[in-house]
């Protein structure tokens, strides 16, 4: 409830990074992670560090970071709007019975927002399973994801059998995992 004052611009600021480029984004992270970029620029005058580290720019830390960012907005995007959707009556009512704030969080808030947090991260899920540009642009070598062995096998090793069959895999993947938070994502899952 105390976030209601601030709901719209905490939407805004959300919403606001899904206006610029996908691509624009990663450069962006590639200019905070790299080796004189935000990051070291900041660790260095802070003197935390006497020179540059290379472990944030080309390794599984800077994919991680990145995927995390271009996956979040949905995540919060879809719990928004779940927890938006629980009428207020049945936070009183839980008040009125004596619930403290915890257990109304766990008894009532939470079942009610399944759905939209399995939904977000869901989506989030199948946005990182098939990113390509990403592990390419900031992990480098060590950055290497199913997404980019299916790219290299289709474009580089030109063995499109093996790029079929495993772009067929990351499918089967994808159609489980909507399949199994279809059906536990349901509203009647959880308040059952």
């Amino acid at each position: 409830r105390k976030v209601k004052r601030f709901r719209n611009q905490l939407y805004m600021l959300v919403i606001v990074p899904l206006w610029v480029s996908y691509l624009v984004r990663i450069v962006a992270w590639r200019t905070i992670l790299g080796r004189v970029g935000v990051l070291n620029t900041i660790l260095l005058s802070l003197k935390i560090i006497d020179e540059p580290l290379s472990i944030f720019i080309y390794s599984p830390f800077a994919v991680y970071v990145a995927l995390i960012y271009i996956a979040l907005p949905y995540v919060f995007i879809s719990i928004f709007n779940s927890l938006e959707k629980i009428p207020k009556n049945l936070l009183d009512a839980s008040a009125d019975l004596g619930a403290n704030s915890f257990n109304t969080f766990l008894h009532v808030i939470l079942p009610l927002s399944m759905p939209g947090v399995i939904s977000g991260f869901t989506l989030a899920f199948v946005i990182a399973l098939g990113d390509y540009i990403i592990p390419q642009q900031l992990g480098g070598l060590n950055g290497m994801m199913f997404g980019n062995l299916i790219v290299t096998q289709f474009g580089y090793a030109y063995n499109w059998p093996l790029g079929a069959a495993l772009g067929f895999i990351m499918f089967t993947v994808a159609v489980v995992i909507l399949l199994v938070s279809q059906k536990f994502g349901s509203s009647e899952g959880f308040l059952e």
